[in-house]
C-alpha cells in the first residue's frame, strides 16, 4: 500500500511538472513570435528609409525596386494568427483522423 501510494505521489508530481514546463514552452513561442513580428516590422521601417534615401541622393540612379516595394510593407500580425490558428486546426484534424 505504501509502494502505490509513493507511485501515485511521483506521478502526480511528474505530471504537475511536465504541466508547468508545457506553460513555459508555450509562453517562450509566445514571445519568440512577438520578438520575430518586432524585428520584420522594424527591418521593414529600415528598407523603406534605405529607399527614401536611395530616392534622394543624387549620385545614386533611381530606379523602381518592386522587391524592396514590397519589403516595405509590415506583416499584420492579426493575419500571422489567423494562419496560425488554421494551421493548429488542421493538425488537430490529421491527428484526430490519424487516431482513428
Amino acid at each position: 500500500m505504501g509502494v502505490d501510494i509513493a507511485a501515485l505521489l511521483i506521478a502526480t508530481g511528474v505530471l504537475v511538472q511536465q504541466n508547468r514546463q508545457d506553460r513555459l514552452a508555450e509562453q517562450r513561442s509566445h514571445l519568440i513570435l512577438q520578438i520575430n513580428l518586432l524585428t520584420e516590422q522594424k527591418i521593414a521601417k529600415l528598407i523603406e528609409l534605405m529607399e527614401e534615401l536611395r530616392a534622394d541622393l543624387p549620385n545614386i540612379r533611381d530606379r523602381h525596386d518592386w522587391e524592396a516595394q514590397i519589403m516595405q510593407q509590415a506583416t499584420d500580425p492579426q493575419i500571422v494568427l489567423n494562419i496560425l490558428q488554421e494551421n493548429l486546426a488542421e493538425l488537430r484534424e490529421d491527428n484526430l483522423s490519424i487516431e482513428e
